[in-house]
């Protein structure tokens, strides 16, 4: 049996002692941090008291209407937000109570949590801030008491810049504070066809697509799916009930049969128009929709009372059987007798294009949209537009009749622009940014760089950092430069009207909180943009992908054309290669020319091309004439090429020639 010493028997009662030492002293830290935050929060309390009976003493009455900041207000707790500051009693239990030790912060059952301390350090230092700032304001004005001070928001400045090359080409340009946000160009030989009416032929039915394809007058024919088809083109009745909710193509339609179709989407490239049946037209407040009996409001129009004021008044204004309405986001707050009139007019245009569809002779065109100017006019102007600055006389004119119309009370909204010394766009110093437009890079104002490369099924974007200051910072660098290409790319992409598939290489960061960061601002800049998109998330890799919808041809596609060297790749051949490969390929043509009996082989090439050529291959070329016993000419020509012709005459005798007979006219 072993034995026990007394000293190592502890009793019952110092064990429980022990145990409490010890949680007395784990605690310690935590009461001097309590004790710190009490003086902390008398400190704080004491700056909004000293001032607070100051104005006490300057306001007898003891009215004091307005209040505290409720933020500030609702950490009290026994004083009513609404009834603080409304008298000097109220005052007087704010102050008792803030110096008395009741707490600025409510309590949490999570205090022993460093982050929630964090917070609430964070709001308690905001409470502060907003209470210093009210106080300091209520000193400055003594009258106006502890209210908070006035926010003075400055409203952005919108223009409407319309200029006018008449006869050949139209720019507008929407610009706000200074920086373009819309930029849209139409020249007369390439005028855009989207929403014109046509009357068109049915030349093939594809059932693979299950689309047709109508020879509507155009240069290629117009593509036509299934569901873009108005029954009431079917050649045989369809019950959508059975589970089938469009018919095969190929029962209900044939070729040869005349079809009213409207364009919905311009052609791009090798694809033809995009067509509907499903007519529609877009008046200054209404859209009609003929063959769809349907009343809606716009999704932009967001105050629900407002959309059931707008409902209301729409169906009493009965389009008529046959006939559906939209409500336009510009009609909110418009009257009756405003719609009506817009529903009037839109009911005799289309009453016009049903009597001509009757008469006329496919294809031929029925209905053209006005012009970029007055569309803009119609689409694009608002209440917020300041000035509507256009260059030409005429346009003007047309621009000041709509306008008087909309709005009768601003005569002078409409400015006719007379300076011939500098252009629109150098007035206002829009020509940098119009230039961006057009441009592959775009550069940032920390220095990085876009640069957008267009493929044939999407825009890829990558954000180039301009520099970088060393590893700590790269993330600060990374996410500084992401944020501002969002703003920047979202704005190019309205200017560019790029639509499609769209990839953003962002630098790529760590810090998920940032990639988020980034995500909205890229959501928020993109919020203003009139067309339909779709915004997914950035992925491991800085990745972000964006769906957005095409409105219309876009300035690029009107004013480029491919290279004729590089054939639209953006890149070409060097000098070197090309020289090799038709030195190869004269050696064919001259081994084939002596097989046919001719004396010359005529090679025709670009001027910079045949330069190298000769320079550099001058020995090379002695040896295949040497080899095959026949004479080699080297001609002038757009491009690269070689030809075997011995009737045509070489470039050095034809300049001799037209030499000698300036000779003998000089005689």
């Amino acid at each position: 049996m072993n034995e026990v010493s007394e000293e190592s028997v502890m009793p019952v009662e110092n064990v429980e002692d022990n145990a409490s030492c010890e949680i007395e002293h784990r605690e310690k830290p935590k009461r001097r941090r309590s004790r710190r935050f009490a003086g902390e929060k008398k400190q704080a309390a004491q700056t909004l008291v000293d001032p607070a009976e100051d104005l006490l003493q300057q306001n007898q009455d003891g009215n004091l209407k307005d209040r505290l900041p409720v933020e500030a207000v609702s950490l009290l707790p026994s004083v009513r937000p609404e009834d603080a500051l409304s008298n000097r009693e109220s005052l007087t239990v704010i102050a008792e109570e803030l110096v008395s030790g009741a707490p600025l912060i409510p309590s949490s059952p999570s205090k022993r949590s460093r982050s929630r301390a964090r917070g609430r350090k964070k709001a308690r230092e905001e409470v502060d801030a907003q209470v210093e700032q009210m106080l300091n304001h209520a000193e400055a004005n003594p009258t106006t008491g502890l209210s908070k001070p006035p926010k003075t928001q400055s409203q952005p400045v919108k223009k409407m810049l319309v200029s006018v090359l008449p006869g050949d080409l139209v720019e507008v340009a929407l610009m706000e504070d200074g920086q373009m946000r819309e930029y849209y160009v139409e020249m007369t030989h390439q005028a855009k066809i989207r929403g014109n009416i046509y009357k068109g032929v049915i030349s093939n039915i594809d059932v693979n697509l299950q689309a047709a394809f109508v020879n509507y007058g155009g240069v290629k024919n117009g593509f036509l799916q299934i569901d873009e088809v108005h029954p009431e083109y079917y050649l045989q009745p369809h019950d959508a009930s059975k589970g089938h909710r469009f018919p095969p193509i190929q029962k209900v339609l044939r070729v040869g049969q005349e079809v009213l179709v409207q364009v919905v989407k311009e052609p791009a490239g090798s694809k033809g128009a995009f067509l509907t049946t499903k007519v529609s037209l877009a008046g200054r407040f209404l859209v009609l929709t003929p063959g769809q009996e349907q009343i809606g409001i716009s999704r932009k129009v967001e105050d629900a009372e407002e959309r059931s004021r707008l409902r209301e008044l729409i169906v009493g204004l009965n389009p008529g059987d046959g006939l559906g309405a939209i409500v336009r986001t510009v009609s909110a707050g418009t009257g009756k007798t405003t719609l009506q009139k817009d529903l009037s007019y839109l009911k005799r245009v289309w009453k016009d294009i049903r009597k001509r569809a009757g008469t006329e002779k496919a294809p031929c065109l029925i209905y053209q949209e006005p012009g970029l100017a007055s569309r803009c006019i119609r689409d694009y102007l608002s209440e917020d537009i300041a000035e509507i600055w256009v260059d030409d006389a005429q346009t003007a004119e047309n621009i000041r009749v709509t306008t008087s119309m909309l709005f009768p009370r601003r005569g002078d909204l409409v400015r006719l622009y007379e300076n011939r010394q500098e252009t629109l766009w150098e007035k206002f110093s829009l020509l940098h940014q119009i230039e961006q437009v057009f441009s592959r890079e775009v550069i940032l104002p920390s220095g990085g760089r876009l640069v957008f490369d267009q493929t044939e099924a999407l825009m890829a974007v990558d954000i180039n950092s301009g520099r970088t200051t060393g590893k700590t910072n790269f993330e600060t660098m990374a996410f500084r430069t992401n944020m501002e290409a969002a703003v920047a790319i979202a704005n190019q992409l309205r200017l560019r009207d790029v639509g499609g598939q769209i990839v953003i290489d962002f630098i790529e960061m760590r810090d998920p909180d940032r990639c988020r960061d980034v995500e909205k601002a890229m959501r928020a800049a993109m919020k203003s943009d009139r067309a339909r998109h779709d915004i997914g998330k950035m992925s491991s890799f800085g990745l972000l992908e964006i769906v957005r919808q095409r409105i219309a041809a876009s300035a690029i596609s009107i004013s480029m054309e491919p290279c004729p060297h590089c054939n639209g790749t953006g890149q070409r051949r060097n000098r070197e290669w090309q020289a090799v490969q038709t030195i190869r390929d004269l050696y064919r043509k001259m081994r084939s020319a002596v097989q046919e009996g001719l004396e010359t082989c005529i090679c025709r090439m670009d001027a910079e091309h045949a330069l190298y050529l000769l320079n550099t291959k001058r020995d090379r070329l002695a040896e295949l004439e040497h080899q095959f016993g026949i004479r080699l000419e080297i001609r002038i020509s757009g491009s690269i090429g070689v030809e075997t012709d011995n009737t045509e005459q070489s470039l050095g005798e034809s300049c001799r020639s037209r030499r000698e007979e300036a000779g003998r006219n000089r005689r």
